[in-house]
């Protein structure tokens, strides 16, 4: 059960606003739809709901380009919705966290416009990184830093008068400007925001690109791997975060900070978590991992060790918004994740990466710490990979020239009931981002009447985390196995073990099986397949 420190063993559900359940009828996710469902998320046995950005925004990247931090969308609901939102999900037991963006705002906030129409040289323009172009006419951006989303970093802005002017920095699409956090006014701004969101009741805030915002004072060129990183994981970062935790724990109930980090220097990653920092960060070395038994306990293994110095529980996520789907990407040749190895056409086998999907969920779930699930996964939803090229929307797409698919393959809307497109996501027959038409098996309503779904895979899992003593935060002992196979014990004589073979294995002594992601046979664990033991004295 959950103790005051409820981050450390939370199972937190995702929610992406926009996909999640339609209200209104008008094809856009709302929280009215989510109102409505979180009958279904309290029978899921989720203890915290994350929801990514649901602030005004253009949504020129989903709506991390924020243009105003204390509203809410309009196309989601209003600022008294969401209060509704948080205190009727507090009713259940379940706790909301919010997405905070830091790194930049967009393009539409009242500060850029206002920097925009006060020129160079002005107060305005201090918030963020306006500098003159490289050579004889400033033509040239004034470094080469390139953006996440792929071309420049550097977009250079037109006077009044049609003349070309100042180049502003935008480590992510040329809407979503970057803050200059040297700025006195950036800080204060955001620790207001941060205690806007507090007032209101919500129990942890999710730090987004939270490696990113500061940047080196003279912004300079640099060789990835060679330079000191001039706008990745700067020491100034440290400071801004303590200042953040200060305002959390100022308030009662244990209010969370999360941060989104990727960093590949698992020491460097555990200086965010030290207790006057943050209290938890995204583990992504374990969710881009492929699936071998071997190099997921690698994973494991490193990360619980970068975590023990700081006393800060490790967290365990299999995707998110950003990320291809679990089922499709397990079922490739290939089943790690990495950004820069996104293509079209790759094949998959979704039996298959459904099989180890099921087998991964009762691994993440047996692990020490809060763990994180993407909405749909409960539902074994595979990424779309069809989507009509006149209705993507993800700036990765066209940033790229098309060549990277994008991420609006894992966003699209949720399938509740019915055999056709909308599945009950709402009364609109053309949600925002289309489904396909063999979603009816996968639909919530379906699974909840198969024993065997992976819907009820999930529920009987989080069940049984709640109730088992061992499980959550706590301590994990991996155990010596045949090659292949990944087995674990923790505290009450649970034990978990994964067979990552080519051929059934046996299992250790116990006394029960808990719960096992695919049926038995003859008493061994076949090829891909997770099992929850009760041990018996000589095996625990």
């Amino acid at each position: 059960m959950l103790t005051s420190d409820w981050w450390r063993s939370a199972a937190i559900y995702q929610v992406y606003v926009r996909s999640f359940a339609d209200g209104n009828g008008d094809g856009t996710g709302d929280l009215a739809g989510v109102r409505a469902r979180l009958p279904y998320l309290a029978d899921l046995g989720v203890d915290a709901l994350w929801f990514n950005p649901w602030y005004p925004s253009p949504m020129i990247d989903g709506g991390y380009d924020v243009a105003d931090y204390r509203d809410i969308h309009p196309a989601f609901g209003t600022l008294a919705d969401a209060e509704k939102l948080i205190a009727e999900a507090l009713d259940r037991g379940i706790r909301t966290i919010v997405d905070i963006v830091p790194n930049h705002i967009s393009g539409a906030h009242p500060w850029f416009r206002a920097a925009l129409a006060a020129g160079p040289g002005s107060a305005e323009r201090e918030l963020f990184h306006f500098r003159p172009g490289l050579g004889e006419h400033g033509e040239r951006p004034p470094n080469a830093w390139r953006s996440q989303f792929g071309g420049s970093a550097w977009t250079r802005t037109t006077g009044p008068d049609g003349t070309p002017g100042e180049w502003y920095l935008h480590l992510f699409a040329p809407e979503q400007p970057d803050l200059n956090w040297a700025h006195p006014r950036v800080r204060a701004e955001h620790e207001e925001v941060l205690r806007f969101w507090l007032d209101r009741g919500v129990a942890g805030v999710r730090i987004d690109s939270a490696a990113l915002p500061a940047k080196a004072p003279d912004l300079p060129d640099f060789t990835e791997g060679r330079d000191p990183h001039p706008y990745v994981d700067r020491d100034e970062l440290h400071d801004i975060y303590r200042s953040w935790r200060r305002v959390a724990d100022s308030y009662d109930g244990e209010r969370a900070l999360i941060g989104e980090i990727w960093l590949p220097d698992t020491e460097r990653f555990a200086r965010y978590l030290r207790p006057d920092e943050l209290h938890t960060a995204f583990n992504f070395d374990f969710l881009a991992c492929p699936w071998d038994a071997a190099g997921l306990r690698a994973s494991i293994e490193a990360t619980l060790a970068a975590h023990a110095p700081v006393g800060a529980p490790a967290t365990w996520l299999l995707s998110n918004h950003d990320v291809t789907r679990t089922v499709t990407r397990y079922g490739r040749a290939d089943s790690s994740f990495d950004f820069a190895a996104k293509a079209h056409g790759i094949p998959t086998d979704r039996a298959l990466g459904t099989r180890r999907a099921r087998a991964a969920a009762l691994l993440t779930l047996a692990l020490p710490g809060p763990v994180y699930i993407y909405q749909g996964e409960e539902l074994g939803l595979p990424e779309v990979e069809d989507i009509p090229t006149d209705r993507l929307q993800d700036p990765m797409y066209f940033r790229s020239g098309g060549t990277d698919p994008g991420r609006d393959g894992c966003r699209v809307p949720m399938p509740w009931s019915g055999h056709e497109p909308p599945y009950g996501f709402g009364t609109s027959g053309d949600p925002w981002l289309p489904q396909p038409g063999d979603w009816a098996e996968l639909t919530a309503e379906a699974q909840a009447a198969d024993p065997a779904s992976m819907l009820a895979l999930y529920r009987a899992a989080l069940r049984l985390r709640r109730t088992e003593p061992g499980l959550g935060d706590g301590p994990i002992r991996l155990l010596d196995t045949a090659e292949g196979v990944l087995a674990f014990t923790r505290e009450g004589a649970f034990g978990c073990v994964l067979n990552l073979t080519g051929q059934p294995v046996a299992l250790p002594g116990h006394r029960e099986v808990l719960l096992a992601s695919g049926p038995l046979r003859d008493g061994l664990l076949p090829p891909d397949t997770a099992v929850w033991l009760r041990l018996d004295g000589e095996a625990a």
